[in-house]
Parts: C-alpha cells; sequence; structure tokens
C-alpha cells in the first residue's frame, strides 16, 4: 500500500503544483479571450478534481490501514466526515466568491478558480495527513 500511495505523488504533484497563481492568471498567460479562459481553468478543475480523487483514496487506505493497526474505527470515519465538511465548505464559499461578481460574466471563471484553489490546497492537506 505504501507503494503505491508514492507512486502517484509525482503526478499529483505535477498536477496540482503551479499554485502560486490565481488559476485564471495561469491561463491569462496562454488564453487571451474569456472564453479561452474559461476553457482553460475548466480544464484545471478537471485535473485538480482527478488529482484530489487520488489524494483522497491514498489518504482513505492510510485511515483503513491505521484503524486496522490500532483496532480502533477512528482515523476512517473522521476523514469521511472531514471531506463531507469539506466539500460543502468549497461549494458555499466558492458560491459566495462567484456572488461577488454580480452574475456577470466571469462568476463561472471566478468560481472555478476558487474550486481550484481550494482542491490543490485538500491535496496536499490528504497527503499531509497520509502515513
Amino acid at each position: 500500500m505504501i507503494a503505491f500511495r508514492y507512486c502517484f505523488l509525482g503526478t499529483l504533484f505535477s498536477v496540482t503544483a503551479p499554485s502560486w497563481a490565481d488559476p485564471s492568471l495561469e491561463c491569462s498567460t496562454s488564453a487571451s479571450s474569456q472564453v479561452e479562459i474559461g476553457t482553460c481553468v475548466s480544464q484545471q478543475l478537471e485535473q485538480v478534481n482527478k488529482a484530489l480523487a487520488i489524494a483522497l483514496d491514498i489518504a482513505s487506505g492510510s485511515a483503513k490501514e491505521l484503524d486496522e493497526v490500532t483496532g480502533r474505527e477512528i482515523a476512517y470515519p473522521a476523514l469521511t466526515k472531514s471531506q463531507d465538511a469539506w466539500e460543502a465548505h468549497r461549494k458555499a464559499h466558492c458560491d459566495f466568491v462567484g456572488s461577488t461578481f454580480g452574475g456577470g460574466s466571469g462568476a463561472g471563471i471566478a468560481i472555478a478558480s476558487c474550486q481550484i484553489e481550494l482542491g490543490r490546497d485538500r491535496v496536499k492537506a490528504l497527503l499531509r495527513n497520509s502515513n
């Protein structure tokens, strides 16, 4: 199981690595119109969501393994509860960010950018807490 976890680390970090700037700003280096930026941000979000699924799978495996070794069912239920809360927070917060655009055409890009940023952070947190 440990080898499986580390097998994906390089992939995860290459997918989530460009976290130094706002995703829409990252896209504006290769796209010039709002439509092109929106497409780019959507592609980034898809990649981050894939990385998030892999990181959650790794974290789930670690939590289940820990519960098995310790004979307690604590880590996996805590992870599940944490993930549910994080998903609700991500949706609510990014919807708020989108609402600050007053329904304008940039709201979708803002929401996706927010989801990317929070998703990148969650991938790091899940991997950091996977033994």
